[in-house]
This record gives structure tokens, sequence and C-alpha cells, in this order.
């Protein structure tokens, strides 16, 4: 009785409320899942976490000390990636961030070149801009990803104490220099002796990454790694 029941109701909630792929708009998926088998397996994969000395760890020699460092997707423009980061990030789907940041936990936690880890920091928003945004795309990821990897997210151990200006027409040296001195470490105990992971969505030149990844490794025995969902190289 109670197996007729749910294969008669399932159905009717679809109609209802049909569950559809984020990236695609197709109702043939799983119940469990917001992309379709077809928009997983098309997703552009960079595979960092498994290779030393991969592009994201070359960007920041010389700049920042980096135990290792990753970001799973390549972004392009007119892409799935940009419509999976449109949704989530600007249309407040944080239901499909921290899907996202499971399928980057998974990864992470399969490379095993992230297993010391020990507690998860999203890079912060100025306060009024996370305000206005309604959440931090960064701490959405990391809920996805520490519900995988199984360790903490701390949320108030850095805050960026300065508003910054938009980096995406900047060069280079300039987004450097629009984020110096922009962070401050809030909690010294939550990070000190530590292996901590900082989470953001893209990174690009790595200026906001490195600026905030520099005051947590100015701490004793602070170690960091890094972890993106996304790399553009533009």
């Amino acid at each position: 009785m109670k197996s007729w029941l749910l294969n008669t109701i399932d159905p009717i909630l679809h109609l209802a409320f049909p569950h559809v792929c984020e990236g695609c708009g197709s109702d043939v998926i799983d119940k469990h899942h917001m992309l379709c088998l077809r928009c997983l397996d098309s997703l552009p994969y960079t595979l960092f976490e498994n290779l030393q000395e991969n592009i994201i760890e070359k960007i920041f020699w010389g700049r920042l000390p980096v135990t290792a460092a990753s970001a799973q997707l390549y972004f392009t423009k007119e892409s799935l990636v940009q419509r999976l980061i449109n949704s989530f990030k600007y249309k407040g789907n944080k239901d499909l961030g921290i899907y996202l940041g499971k399928l980057m936990g998974k990864q992470l936690k399969a490379s095993g070149r992230f297993s010391t880890v020990n507690a998860l920091v999203p890079l912060p928003l100025f306060p009024s801009k996370e305000k206005k945004r309604g959440f931090n795309q960064a701490k959405i990821l990391c809920d996805g990803i520490g519900e995988i990897m199984k360790i903490p997210v701390l949320t108030r151990s850095i805050i960026r104490n300065e508003h910054t200006d938009s980096q995406t027409k900047k060069s280079r040296v300039e987004r450097w220099q629009n984020m110096e001195g922009k962070f401050e470490v809030a909690d010294l105990n939550a990070i000190t002796n530590k292996h901590i992971l900082l989470v953001d969505d893209v990174v690009t030149t790595g200026a906001t990454l490195e600026a905030c990844g520099r005051e947590m490794v100015s701490l004793k025995n602070t170690e960091i790694s890094l972890a993106t969902l996304c790399f553009s190289s533009h």
C-alpha cells in the first residue's frame, strides 16, 4: 500500500513542482541531483586536484606559500558553467551552490592531496556587499564541501575590512594594489596551528586569494591550501 501510494504521489508532485536539470532544463533527472547525467558529463573538469604543480599552484609561486591548490572547472563565457554560476551567485540559487560545493568536496577528498586540511575558510565579502547579495557564495560552497569532507567552516575568523572596486577590468598589478591590506584576521585561535582550505568561486589572477592568504600564513604554524569552483584565464 505504501509503495503504491508513493508511486502515485511522485508523478503528481513532479507535474505540480517539476524537478528539472539546472543546466539544460531536462526533466530526465534523478530527484537527488540538480544536474542531469548529460550535463554532469559535459562539465569541463580540470582534474587539477590530482596534479602537483598545476596551473593554479603556479599562479602563486613566489607570491604565497600554498600546500595544494585546485579549481574544479574551466570557466568560459556563454557556457554551461557560466549559466550555473549566474544562477547560483546572482539569482540566489543557494541549493545549487551547495550541490556544486559537494561536487568539489568529492573531488578534493578523492584526490588525497587535501587530506590534512582541518578547516574551511570562505573568502570573505565586505559586509555591505554580502548584505546586498544576501549571502557569501564562497560560504555556500564551503557548506557543500564541509558536508562531504566532514570538516568545519570558519566564517568569522578573517574579515574584509574595506570595500574594494570590481577586479574585472583591472590588470594583474592593479588587482593586487586593489586588494592589498583589505583583509584582517579576526580570530587568531581559530586559524593558528591549522591547515586551512581557503575557498572562493572563481580564480583568475589570484590577487584576492593571495591578499587574504597572506594574512593567514603570517600566523604561527598556519598552513593554507586553496580551492575554487572555477578557473578563468581572462
